[in-house]
């Protein structure tokens, strides 16, 4: 698995008005968009493509298209939901598809109770978008659904990051074609498994409680 920590300062500084408490929820799903189309420059540096040739008002000239079967961005729900926008901007092309997970609190297990996805993926390239990478077993579980549909290679594109959600996802997805993202890596897990310092449940911050 390779994985890439962003290094830019604008996104830093998106990061931390996104973990201060007092963000309201519409700035906090604004600032999410726009972090996650500067994320998915670089998560969609390896988007396959294709020559071209086209016409220009002045010549003939070849370019790059990207190539068919298009790629295909897969929210994790609910949370994924409020980084969607921001990366079909950059690929407006893509298929979207949707995965249902909830990690149950006191195991910290995931389980899938949705999923609307196509049934063959093979030679698709897939996007996963997931705000935290936490404990990782959400995460690792819907690349696994992925790989499973026959999907060639999956980048995953979260917000922040723990190290023990790296270290397990790596773990998880040891042999795959996977591909980490991430806003920041952050210092470690707390007890009920949130990240620290991180900026609390992005799901109650994009949408409130339910």
């Amino acid at each position: 698995m390779r994985v890439h920590v962003a290094d830019h300062p604008l996104i830093t500084h998106k990061l931390t008005v996104l973990r201060d408490k007092s963000t309201p929820a519409p700035t906090f799903r604004a600032l999410t968009e726009e972090l996650v189309t500067l994320l998915a420059y670089e998560a969609t540096r390896e988007v396959r493509t294709e020559v071209v040739t086209i016409q220009t008002p002045v010549a003939e000239t070849k370019g790059l298209a990207i190539s068919e079967p298009r790629p295909l961005i897969v929210p994790i729900l609910r949370a994924g939901l409020g980084m969607l926008e921001g990366m079909v901007k950059l690929i407006p092309s893509a298929e979207v598809g949707f995965l249902g997970m909830v990690r149950n609190e006191e195991t910290l297990e995931p389980t899938t109770y949705a999923e609307r996805l196509p049934d063959d993926l093979s030679d698709r390239q897939c996007f996963v978008l997931d705000p935290m990478l936490a404990t990782g077993g959400s995460l690792g579980a819907a690349i696994e659904f992925l790989f499973a549909r026959g999907a060639v290679d999956v980048t995953a594109i979260c917000l922040l990051g723990a190290p023990e959600g790296v270290a397990a996802l790596e773990k998880a997805t040891e042999g795959r074609e996977v591909h980490l993202v991430l806003g920041a890596l952050d210092e470690r897990l707390n007890e009920k498994g949130y990240i620290v310092p991180g900026l609390g449940d992005a799901g109650d911050r994009l949408y409130g409680l339910v």
